[in-house]
């Protein structure tokens, strides 16, 4: 049986360093051609999920005044369009790939519907989970975690940019001390706040038993060898 795994990945990733494009097309495409090569074998059901934080920012809008709750939703349409361009990079590369989003967008994505999410995974099919879970108040942390146990993932896969590769026991950008974790537990992650993803999600994956492995996603080769199932940065578990 092909090993089915959830890939989080922020919508900042898309973001370009070296200039003001909200999406990078250079990245996406780097990050399409290395999921493409991943899943070609057959041997890999991939889901993913992608924030929306270079586009809006629900938190951002509630500081300036917004109601919260309308400002997540823009949060969530942020997503969708993440989404769609990543559906456009990827199939560039030879993979089939499928957007199921949480709110009403019949006209440029599936609703989401767990068996018929299931069912294009079996197919060897990309799936992307768009506008979180339809909800405020949840980063798209969290619907990472519960799309991964619905759709009965065996690891949720969170990718980092900025050149952190894994779990540190602080800050390594501000602490020249801190070190890496190649394995840590749940409690260990909760407990002392390392930030692997939000409480919210890791506690999910703790209480559902699910796994996570953080890595570097910008690092050339690294996001293919993580959906490969090698041990690159820190284990979750």
């Amino acid at each position: 049986m092909a090993r089915r795994v959830v890939l989080k990945i922020s919508g900042e990733a898309l973001a370009s360093s070296a200039s003001d494009q909200t999406i990078d097309a250079t990245v996406v495409d780097f990050l399409a051609s290395e999921i493409a090569a991943a899943t070609e074998s057959g041997e890999l059901q991939l889901a993913m999920v992608v924030g929306g934080g270079n586009i809006w920012r629900g938190a951002t809008g509630e500081l300036a005044g917004m109601d919260r709750a309308n400002s997540d939703i823009m949060g969530m349409l942020g997503t969708v369009i993440n989404s769609l361009a990543l559906q456009d990079a990827i199939e560039n590369h030879g993979r089939q790939c499928r957007v199921m989003s949480a709110l009403n967008m019949d006209q440029v994505a599936e609703p989401y519907i767990r068996r018929r999410a299931v069912r294009h995974l079996e197919k060897g099919r990309v799936v992307i989970f768009a506008a979180g879970m339809g909800n405020p108040y949840f980063t798209t942390d969290t619907p990472a975690a519960q799309r991964a146990a619905e759709v009965e993932a065996e690891l949720v896969l969170k990718g980092t940019h900025g050149g952190v590769d894994g779990v540190y026991t602080a800050d390594p950008k501000k602490d020249p001390n801190a070190t890496k974790y190649d394995v840590v537990s749940f409690d260990e992650a909760i407990q002392k706040e390392l930030r692997v993803m939000d409480l919210t999600a890791i506690t999910f994956c703790k209480d559902n038993g699910l796994p996570i492995r953080v890595f570097d996603l910008m690092a050339p080769g690294n996001l293919r060898r993580a959906l490969a199932g090698e041990a690159v940065g820190t284990l979750v578990r």
